[in-house]
């Protein structure tokens, strides 16, 4: 593809079926990265880059300050779209409804369509006109008339060109986001997972937050309770809760793969300059820890 030899992780090289290197063969994991950081402390690269087994999910890592950090799955969204908005996309842009809400003011900006789907790309890939779409959970799509699912190869590819051309400018990814944020606004998204051995508790969960829904998260009013299973004018039902805040929205299903509740959080906070980033940054975390405490108590987990 033209770009450097990459520095491989020699205990990661090659295929083994145990994957006795990891707990869970998932770059989400936490300790899943930690070989690559490593690694990557040593030949001091501009990138790292890691796929799951079968390569559908690509994570990307970047320096911050004197180490390595993993972006969100919404962060390297966002600069995915707002790469192939630079190269002069066309088509709908889309993403789940748990994923960053960046996404749609990029395409916005750029008087693209734009579309949101249930969880899964079984979704995003029946999007009407498709040209990027992603979720959260490390999945992108660049490129849907190779592959219209989502693809860890093709996304490696794409946004190793990005950082490649912003290097050639003297910026980072890192750069990128700030400008995003400047542009758009901070969003900063966070989730709340609880695992259960009891399925019942997320049932009462869900219940209690059907009964008695939240007016309030984090000092921010709910503006908007939208019970999912009664879908809405562009979603079909599904068993989730979406609350829309001023200034945050809050997503809360049961997972389709693991006895889990999953509550998906964003923040959005105003920053006028890159001087604003740093109080910015901190406000959104704060309010993000704020959420899930009220969240946790609402639904009683």
């Amino acid at each position: 593809a033209g770009f450097p030899t990459p520095d491989l992780v020699p205990e990661q090289a090659d295929p083994d079926p145990d994957f006795p290197t990891v707990a869970f063969p998932n770059p989400e994991e936490p300790g899943a990265m930690d070989l690559a950081f490593a690694k990557a402390r040593e030949t001091d690269p501009d990138l790292i880059i890691a796929n799951d087994p079968d390569a559908d999910r690509c994570a990307v890592a970047v320096k911050d300050g004197g180490d390595w950090r993993m972006l969100r799955g919404d962060e390297v969204g966002a600069l995915l779209g707002a790469h192939l908005v630079a190269r002069g996309a066309t088509g709908t842009f889309a993403e789940s409804i748990v994923s960053s809400s960046l996404l749609g003011r990029i395409a916005g900006k750029a008087g693209l369509p734009y579309a949101e789907t249930l969880t899964g790309f079984k979704w995003i890939a029946r999007v009407e006109g498709l040209r990027y779409g992603y979720e959260e959970a490390l999945g992108y799509c660049v490129d849907p008339d190779g592959v219209r699912d989502k693809d860890g190869i093709t996304a490696a590819l794409l946004i190793t060109e990005l950082a490649s051309h912003l290097k050639q400018e003297g910026r980072t990814l890192p750069d990128l986001l700030d400008d995003l944020a400047v542009e758009h606004g901070l969003h900063a998204t966070d989730q709340l997972s609880v695992r259960v051995q009891d399925l019942s508790l997320i049932a009462d969960a869900m219940r209690r937050l059907r009964e008695q829904p939240p007016t309030e998260l984090a000092g921010l009013p709910v503006v908007r309770s939208e019970d999912l299973t009664q879908g809405t004018g562009t979603l079909p039902p599904t068993d989730g809760l979406r609350y829309t805040l001023d200034g945050a929205r809050v997503v809360v299903r049961p997972s389709g793969t693991e006895p889990k509740l999953k509550c998906y959080l964003e923040v959005v906070v105003p920053v006028a300059t890159h001087a604003g980033l740093p109080e910015a940054r901190a406000k959104a975390t704060g309010l993000l820890e704020s959420i899930k405490r009220d969240l946790s108590a609402a639904a009683g987990i």
